[in-house]
């Protein structure tokens, strides 16, 4: 199994989840995070006033996958979080080595 984290672009959020639940991927966390990259930021305008931005609004999907979907869930993630600007995001993906469902006891990818 492995964990999926995805940081994007927040308006792009409705398109990955879709893109995922065309690929039966059952549960997701999201979580509103404030991050840079190479973009580092920009700078605003507000009454007059000019300021820096240095984090910018992102949104972090978490999801854990069967190894065999991984690939297919990344390709998903890509197409629908793309927009081919500076911005767009990372993906991480990272070993799970247990997963527990704690209602039923249910282990690995009954657990999912």
């Amino acid at each position: 199994m492995k964990k999926i984290e995805a940081n994007i672009k927040p308006f792009k959020l409705d398109e990955v989840r879709e893109a995922l639940s065309a690929l039966n991927v059952t549960g997701l966390t999201v979580t509103e995070v404030k991050g840079f990259g190479r973009q580092k930021g920009h700078t605003e305008l507000y009454r007059g006033a000019e300021y820096v931005v240095d984090f910018l609004p992102k949104v972090k999907v978490e999801l854990v996958v069967a190894d065999h979907l991984v690939e297919t869930a990344l390709d998903a993630i890509i197409k629908a979080a793309r927009t081919g600007k500076i911005g767009d995001g990372k993906i991480f993906v990272t070993n799970v080595e247990q997963v527990i469902r704690i209602r039923t006891g249910e282990t690995g990818e009954a657990a999912i």
